[in-house]
Order: structure tokens, then C-alpha cells, then sequence
């Protein structure tokens, strides 16, 4: 378990590198969306093995480091690639970078995915905001003795994905065309895709994404006040909603194609999140 002082020291080492920037915005970036932090301004990129207690991504495609600077104006720090559950790490390793980032003076949070359709009235391409998400499977982030310095012992979830910036999202992609929708995301934990069976039962207890990540770094930036976006990108119809097996390729494939529209609401709701 990590402690309070651990925190403070992977804040420090990264305030050391940042030369007076100030991020106010943390963008975590999923399977096959990591290209967004190529185009921060003015940036530091620190690898995360730099990083004093942080842990090293090892999926395909995730670069794991920070690229802190501007974008859209906004101070952010912007995770290229994420640590998994499925990699072997604890919850509170995964979302260790979340709590740092608070340390950091970060306030709001666009946490984003790949996932795979479960509804079926979503279609491939689809940016679905998160509304909430159902965790069965997996230990929660917070197990373990509590940092008071961080929240309470016990957090409300009701709002873990703040309704205002859903709202606004819902705007944005309105104003640009996109297509954007709303949903539920149920966490699993992989790396292996869902089996049919799973993602009907994943429907018919109200999923209507799959995917294996962001519940947990939500999960932590709502207990130490971090107000998120979440966004998903669905990137295939899960497993048994068409007659065709999954595979990772198909994932980058597709979030490539979806790219300009992703980055375009994204882009669009990072000045919104730091209004007073």
C-alpha cells in the first residue's frame, strides 16, 4: 500500500520538471487514442519510469509518460497510455497517477477508453460519455487503510462522472456534428474480450459498453475530489453482437478511423472544464 508521502514524492519529482507550469486538467488516454498528446504545446514528457513509485504501461500502443503543457489553451498533464489491471498491477497502482495529479492542483479529469458497443443501437465510431459504470469484478482502489488527506473513508458515487460536463460534452458534439451518445460502461477485468454470454449479461443488468479500464481512476479522482468526463470510443459491437470475432487490431484500427472526431470534442470541452 502506498502511503501519503509516496504521493508527495512522485508530485515533487514531476513539479521539478514542469518549470512553473501548473496542469489544472489530467487527459488519460486509452487504446489507440494516445496520439492526442502529440499535440500538446510547450511539452515535457517525462516517462513514467522516471517517476519516483509509478508503475510502467505494458499494453501495445501505450508510449507510458506524462506529456505535460498546453492544449486548447489549458494547462493539462496527459497520460499517454495507462496502467491495467490485467498488467498485473493492483487498483491502487493503477490509479496511483490520479491521486499524484492531485497533489499536482489538477481539478477536472477526461478519462477515455476503447470499448465495445453492448447496446445495439450504438454503432462503431460512436463517442459514448459515461454516465456511470458498473464494477462486479475487481477490488476497489481504496481497499486498504484509508488517506484522509486525499477523502473520506467512505466516498459517495452517485456523480462519479459530473452531469454538468456531461451536459456540455453532449453540446459540443452537437455544435460539431459528431456522434455522440450516452451509456453505461461495465468494467471487465481481460485481457481477454468478453465471452458472448458475458456481454448479455453485461445488457441485461444495464451495460451498454465494455471495457477494461478507467473504473478505477475514476473511482480514486472522485474520492480525492476530481470532478471527470468520461468518454468512450466504440471501437467494435462486443463480443456476440455480430457474427465475427474480436481482435486487438481491430481496436486501433478503429480508433484511428475515429481519430478527428475524438479529438475534436476533446478539444472542444478541455477550455469548459476550468471555467470558475
Amino acid at each position: 500500500m502506498f502511503t501519503y508521502e509516496h504521493y508527495q514524492e512522485s508530485a515533487a519529482a514531476i513539479l521539478e520538471k514542469l518549470a512553473g507550469l501548473q496542469p489544472r486538467v489530467l487527459l488519460i488516454l486509452g487504446s489507440g487514442l494516445g496520439f492526442l498528446g502529440d499535440a500538446v504545446e510547450n511539452a515535457v514528457t517525462i516517462d513514467y519510469r522516471d517517476i519516483p513509485h509509478f508503475r510502467v504501461s505494458t499494453a501495445p500502443d501505450h508510449k507510458g509518460r506524462l506529456v505535460c503543457g498546453l492544449l486548447s489553451g489549458v494547462p493539462v498533464m496527459v497520460m499517454q497510455g495507462r496502467m491495467h489491471y490485467y498488467e498485473g498491477y493492483t487498483p491502487e497502482e493503477v490509479a496511483y497517477p490520479v491521486r499524484v495529479a492531485r497533489l499536482l492542483g489538477v481539478e477536472a479529469m477526461i478519462v477515455t477508453n476503447a470499448a465495445g458497443a453492448i447496446n445495439r443501437e450504438f454503432r462503431v465510431g460512436d463517442l459514448m460519455l459515461i454516465s456511470d459504470h458498473i464494477r462486479i469484478m475487481g477490488e476497489s482502489p481504496l481497499r486498504g487503510g484509508n488517506l484522509p488527506e486525499f477523502g473520506p473513508r467512505f466516498c459517495d458515487m452517485t456523480e462519479t462522472y459530473d452531469p454538468a460536463f456531461r451536459a456540455m460534452a453532449m453540446e459540443k458534439g452537437r455544435e460539431l456534428g459528431l456522434p455522440v451518445v450516452q451509456g453505461v460502461y461495465f468494467y471487465f477485468p481481460g485481457p481477454q474480450f468478453e465471452t458472448p454470454a458475458e456481454v448479455r449479461l453485461a445488457r441485461t443488468l444495464g451495460g451498454d459498453a465494455a471495457g477494461m479500464s478507467t473504473v478505477y481512476e475514476a473511482t480514486a479522482a472522485n474520492h480525492c475530489g476530481i470532478r471527470t468526463l468520461g468518454i468512450s470510443l466504440m471501437t467494435n459491437m462486443a463480443a456476440g453482437v455480430l457474427n465475427q470475432k474480436l481482435s486487438g487490431e481491430e481496436v486501433n484500427e478503429a480508433a484511428a478511423r475515429a481519430g478527428k472526431a475524438f479529438s475534436a470534442l476533446v478539444l472542444a470541452c478541455l477550455p469548459e472544464l476550468v471555467k470558475e
